[in-house]
């Protein structure tokens, strides 16, 4: 259980470590990272604010999961399903979470279309 830990721990700190250039625009419009549609991809000036807003969502998401990784690991006898159902819920919910608060805050910027 311990290598579980380990890598939903480290997995977490990854979406940390991605979010970090998308929230300081360090990052262009391209087709491989980022908040990639067609509203963000047709317009750096709707791609740099929508990628900033996703990223500090991707940035808690890791930032929760990597917590709760490690806390589950420490609940007493918490068995194997149990943890791995638990680090599965709380990082899959909270990134279901982002990604529609980045749509409801995409709908917000202004289209120049």
């Amino acid at each position: 259980m311990f290598l579980l830990m380990l890598m939903n721990t480290l997995s977490g700190l990854l979406l940390v470590a991605l979010s970090f250039p998308l929230i300081l625009g360090k990052i262009g419009p391209n087709p491989w990272y980022g908040f990639r549609v067609q509203k963000t991809l047709s317009d750096p000036a709707i791609w740099y604010p929508a990628n900033a807003y996703a990223g500090k969502r991707l940035l808690v998401v890791g930032l929760i999961g990597s917590l709760f990784a490690f806390l589950f690991y420490f609940v007493p006898k918490i068995d194997l399903n149990t943890y791995a159902i638990g680090c599965a819920v709380v990082t899959v919910g909270g990134l279901i979470v982002a990604v529609i608060q980045s749509f409801l805050y995409l709908r917000t910027l202004p289209s120049n279309s």
